[in-house]
């Protein structure tokens, strides 16, 4: 049987509420898409199987002047993840496509992320969906609800995810031997996207603001490869933008 191909996708929105046209804003000279698709090539993806999906004219000619491939999508998507459905939609990508989901505000992530999380998918098939987390170090950070907290079996098979403090051991409430903090990066199997976006919200992703529950609510499966290294914070305010500018001005 062949082995499905990778692509990924980069959604790239200009319309942020808390940066506006982030995307454009610039690090040694190049707009904060381009070093993000840099990382995805240095993960071993060959530019020709990475697009920037954008809403936005502006980003799209960006793209094309940095010879980045770039897919023009609607404005009205209220997630990414629809922008990439967009994509592999228009593209005709065959059901069995496995298609990475990066966020385009995330000059810093990590190549060996996206690596390892290719081989976990590829020798995991069972799941309709895959995604990373890495350890909760900080009892601040488990209790934090910005902290989207993975729950998962020894199989790594997503249980919940949660911004609630979980699992919680209730003998020691300290211990945070099995806390893991979601990463919001994805590879979906192509025919679980398109299931994925025909769904309506979900109750208990209305409740947490989580995506990713109306997968699990669903019945799609979601596999979670544990990632023991930091990861740097993305683009979502200015402050962000400066912090991060800094760090690979020096890099």
């Amino acid at each position: 049987m062949a082995t499905p191909s990778i692509k990924v996708v980069i959604p790239a929105r200009y319309g942020s509420s808390r940066l506006p046209a982030k995307p454009l804003l610039k690090i040694n000279n190049k707009p904060i898409f381009w070093h993000v698709a840099q990382r995805v090539q240095e993960a071993g993806v060959c530019l020709t199987d990475i697009i920037i999906a954008t809403d936005h004219s502006d980003i799209e000619h960006a793209a094309k002047a940095l010879n980045l491939p770039v897919i023009l999508t609607a404005t009205e998507h209220v997630s990414g993840t629809d922008r990439v459905n967009e994509v592999a939609k228009k593209l005709s990508w065959p059901s069995d496509t496995l298609i990475i989901n990066v966020q385009g505000d995330e000059p810093l992530i990590p190549p060996q992320l996206i690596k390892k999380l290719i081989s976990f998918t590829r020798v995991n098939p069972e799941f309709a969906i895959t995604t990373a987390a890495t350890p909760i170090k900080a009892y601040q950070d488990f209790i934090n609800t910005n902290v989207v907290k993975a729950v998962t079996n020894e199989a790594n098979h997503a249980l919940y995810f949660t911004r609630s403090p979980a699992p919680l051991n209730r003998d020691d409430p300290q211990d945070l031997t099995h806390a893991k903090r979601h990463i919001g990066i994805y590879v979906y199997k192509a025919s679980a996207l398109n299931t994925l976006c025909g769904l309506p919200e979900s109750q208990l992703e209305r409740l947490e603001k989580l995506e990713q529950l109306r997968a699990l609510s669903n019945g799609l499966t979601i596999g979670v490869m544990n990632f023991n290294a930091d990861i740097p914070h993305g683009i979502d305010t200015q402050q962000d933008y400066s912090h991060i500018k800094s760090i690979m001005e020096k890099l």
